[in-house]
């Protein structure tokens, strides 16, 4: 079990400031197509043996989720009718200065996603190897699919073209934005369960680990209890109809 949990690096873009818009009103975030789609397939995804501190097996770990992801997201989305490519991974020791105009993280582990490439760079560090045998390797990497999905429906870009008005909307839509990636990831995790040695035991042990944004600085994420939330929103519908984060109330993406 993780004991020493690093922040989640999440992608973020927007717009300069403009017209102030609230509640969002561009239908692609509010009525995507995604929304339309339905529950994800029933499928199976057998999770690869990771043993504590074995970094290699993390990644080989890491690359059979996504694997399963692709089929899954791949096989839902063309049925519906929607564009889909493939996702890209590149595991490095150290994520490089700059990386698709994120800011430079000094935490042991993260994943981020790069829109204009379609690829998640992984960095994996002692904090996240410690004690891979609960589901954190797993959610992160489907939540981080998760703006993978964003991306090829529309909703990245439609987030890009949304305007703001004050930096409180700006951090809300970023939170809009990362909730709905918990989300997605938790309608996945709904659509391989049970994942074969697992329980919900496993499931609550998960919500456990997740920690929003500290008390006092810029909410980018979500609070804790939105978070879980949405997660769990996510794993009792495995519908992607439920993640609709950008048709909620502010109350609910804080």
């Amino acid at each position: 079990m993780i004991t020493a949990l690093a922040a989640l690096t999440l992608p973020f873009s927007a717009t300069a400031a403009g017209a102030a818009v609230d509640p969002i009103e561009s239908p692609e975030l509010t009525a995507n197509d995604l929304y339309k789609t339905g529950p994800l397939p029933r499928t199976k995804c057998a999770e690869k043996r990771v043993r504590s501190g074995d970094k290699k097996q993390a990644r080989a770990y890491i690359n059979g989720i996504i694997a399963c992801l692709d089929r899954t997201w791949g096989a839902h989305l063309s049925r519906a009718g929607l564009a889909f490519d493939k996702v890209r991974v590149k595991h490095v020791n150290r994520v490089p200065k700059k990386y698709c105009d994120f800011d430079y993280s000094k935490n042991p582990s993260q994943m981020l996603y790069c829109d204009s490439t379609q690829t998640i760079m992984v960095q994996l560090g002692k904090d996240w190897l410690e004690g891979p045998d609960d589901l954190w390797l797993f959610h992160h990497t489907a939540a981080m699919y998760g703006y993978h999905v964003q991306n090829v429906v529309g909703i990245a870009d439609a987030h890009e073209d949304e305007p703001y008005d004050r930096r409180s909307e700006l951090l809300e839509q970023a939170r809009r934005s990362s909730l709905q990636a918990d989300c997605l990831s938790g309608a996945f995790l709904k659509s391989v369960w049970p994942l074969k040695g697992r329980s919900s035991r496993d499931f609550r042990e998960l919500l456990s680990l997740i920690e929003g944004d500290a008390r006092g600085e810029e909410r980018w994420y979500g609070k804790t209890a939105n978070m879980r939330a949405w997660i769990k929103r996510g794993f009792a519908s495995g519908d992607p109809r439920s993640c609709n984060t950008w048709a909620a109330s502010s109350s609910r993406v804080a």
